[in-house]
């Protein structure tokens, strides 16, 4: 039988107050109801799911994904465009990362624009609401399965 997979779903700055902060952005939904939209997305895998408005803290759990995750899901928010520690963090990860975002970036202001968190995820979901975190958790589990049915197909050296 294969090993469950564990997510990691990481969420940055403010996401705290999802359904209260700018709902017409971020729209009603509370990152608790992001919680369980994510672990039904999740199908049987472990979700380990955060959110803090602290970068360091992050920076910590996404040192821990490096030992407990077959993937990550980021939304690091504010952080998506300051921040080269998350980045650096990031990039020590073998696993899947996808970059999640409830609103369109891109559509937004021009300092929205740029992610130091894109430069290493192996995707980017972004636009959707809250059904972003779904999509991000079904494609990241996806990448996940094809990655270990890859590794058990290899030859052992």
């Amino acid at each position: 039988m294969p090993e469950t997979l564990t997510l990691y779903v990481l969420n940055g700055p403010n996401l705290n107050l999802l359904g209260v902060r700018e709902p017409d952005i971020y729209g009603h939904e509370t990152l608790a109801d992001v919680q369980t939209m994510c672990e039904a997305a999740a199908e049987g895998a472990h979700v380990v799911f955060r959110q803090s408005n602290h970068e360091g803290q992050l920076v910590d759990w996404i040192h821990e994904a490096r030992e407990q995750a077959s993937a990550l899901v980021i939304n690091p928010a504010a952080f998506t465009h300051t921040s080269v520690a998350l980045l650096d963090a990031l990039k020590t990860l073998s696993v899947p990362i996808v970059e999640c975002h409830l609103s369109n970036p891109a559509a937004r202001e021009d300092f929205r624009r740029h992610s130091y968190v894109s430069l290493v995820a192996t995707g980017v979901i972004s636009g959707f609401g809250p059904h972003s975190y779904e999509l991000a958790v079904k494609a990241a589990l996806r990448l996940a399965r094809e990655r270990a049915a890859a590794g058990a197909r290899s030859p052992k050296t």
